[in-house]
């Protein structure tokens, strides 16, 4: 039987090259049988976490209403989270942050039970070609994943990719599909 994979995209191209891995990954993963979920964390309107500690007061993951709310089932789920992003400015981009930032809400919301102990995965690119450029997203994910008990099954980590398709010119598609054998 096959897994509840959700994987959460964090480009603000709609075709860039980390969310072209994305969906090289998913294809892969479902035709091992698994159940795959895409959302792209850029097209939902999400606010950053205030830390105000009422997640679930309302009866909502947010109190704050905003898109985060309408996504939570889906993390709280799936049996793995793959984190697909490019590197901006060194870190983590705005768009998937938010969503990473709200991930609070399970462990306040006493919610910790259905969200630690997920397998995850990360894919990530980055336009410099040092790959010492991509610790700027690959610590924090090693450190999140670490607190919330996930084990990493692999990471999939491309220097060198700034426009639209430079994917191509790297092994970094035929990486993200051969991730979904760890899953």
């Amino acid at each position: 039987m096959g897994k509840k994979i959700l994987v959460l995209t964090g480009s603000a191209r709609k075709d860039g090259n980390s969310n072209r891995m994305a969906r090289a990954f998913s294809e892969a993963a479902e035709a091992k049988g698994n159940e795959v979920k895409i959302i792209d964390t850029a097209r939902l309107k999400l606010n950053f976490c205030h830390g105000c500690e009422t997640c679930y007061k309302t009866g909502k993951p947010c109190s704050f209403n905003d898109d985060f709310n309408t996504i939570a089932d889906d993390i709280l789920a799936a049996d793995a989270l793959v984190f697909s992003t490019p590197v901006y400015w060194y870190s983590v981009p705005s768009q998937i942050k938010a969503v990473i930032d709200k991930l609070f809400s399970f462990v306040i919301g006493g919610k910790a039970d259905r969200f630690f102990g997920k397998e995850t995965a990360l894919i990530c690119c980055c336009e410099e070609e040092d790959p010492a450029i991509l610790d700027g997203v690959r610590i924090p994910f090693e450190r999140t994943s670490a607190l919330n008990k996930w084990t990493v099954v692999g990471e999939v980590l491309v220097p060198g990719v700034l426009s639209v398709g430079d994917i191509d010119k790297t092994d970094g598609i035929a990486q993200a599909a051969a991730l979904a054998d760890k899953f």
